[in-house]
């Protein structure tokens, strides 16, 4: 599957056993950033779209350079 028709997946009418479950997902501490998300997206097969237990979720990536974790204190400030 290509990045475009992984993006494309509708949370609506996948099945939802055809998605990865995020919390088997097992990965080394001594990997390098860089090797922990390759070894992320290797395992999630879909890095747009897979499982938390029986939770389908969605995932949208931003190219504005700011980290997940930054994004999470900006909206922990807002509250």
């Amino acid at each position: 599957m290509g990045i475009e028709e992984m993006k494309a997946v509708d949370i609506r009418t996948v099945d939802p056993e055809s998605l990865v479950d995020v919390t088997g997902i097992l990965i080394s501490d001594d990997m390098t950033k860089e090797e922990r998300a390759a070894e992320f997206v290797k395992q999630v097969k879909n890095p747009y779209c897979f499982r938390v237990g029986d939770v389908v979720v969605k995932n949208v990536y931003s190219t504005d350079g700011i980290s997940l974790k930054d994004r999470f204190e900006q909206f922990v400030r807002t509250l």
